[in-house]
């Protein structure tokens, strides 16, 4: 079993059947780990920060990989609805660059700009995907390690094999990592939806 960085750094030393890629092997995962953030949705990734929305542009939580919802506190009907960039820049000039309570919101340059341009202190929450906490001497473990050992494992396999010039593998570990990532995503959409068909599902990208 796979229970911290360590172990997780020998058995892919093992794997390998190596002994001399211990400078090379953190850097293995942290590559995968990049990828995980791009190929995993999981519920444990879903994250709560609170906002006071004030200007045209809000910051984004340091972790902050992709929205899933935006809401304002101070009304029942306080959803902030996503549009794309081109959207967002035809609304304002549709509609001569209002203020007013937020009713959209779009990923510009890194912030949240919204639309109108609040009229005032608004208090929001957003709920987001984060990335998932990096592994390292100091941070050990993390949720994803601890269920599911196999994704940080082939992960690391992955982007060791080109290192290592050694093709005849790639397609083996890359096979068990995306086997890990499907399982990880169709389990959490499980435990999400509860079996009840429900469709609403967010992968990669911007709404």
């Amino acid at each position: 079993m796979i229970a911290d960085y360590d172990e997780l750094k020998a058995a892919v030393a093992d794997f390998l059947n190596r002994e001399d890629l211990t400078a090379v092997i953190p850097t293995f995962i942290r590559l995968a780990e990049s990828r995980i953030d791009r190929d995993l949705r999981h519920w444990r990734q879903e994250k709560r920060s609170a906002a006071t929305l004030d200007s045209q542009y809000s910051t984004l939580p340091s972790d902050f990989m992709q929205p899933i919802r935006l809401q304002i506190l101070d009304t029942p009907t306080g959803e902030v609805k996503p549009l794309s960039m081109p959207q967002m820049l035809q609304m304002r000039a549709d509609r001569s660059d209002r203020v007013g309570r937020p009713e959209y919101y779009a990923m510009t340059s890194g912030s949240i700009e919204l639309f109108p341009t609040p009229d005032a202190e608004y208090n929001a929450s957003m709920v987001y995907y984060g990335r998932i906490p990096a592994l390292s001497v100091s941070n050990t473990t993390n949720w994803l390690l601890t269920e599911a050992p196999d994704a940080y494992l082939y992960g690391a396999l992955v982007h060791a094999a080109p290192y290592l010039k050694d093709d005849t593998r790639l397609t083996v570990w890359e096979s068990l990592f995306k086997l890990a990532i499907d399982t990880l995503n169709l389990s959490s959409d499980a435990a999400k939806w509860g079996g009840s068909g429900l469709q609403i599902k967010t992968r990669r990208g911007s709404p």
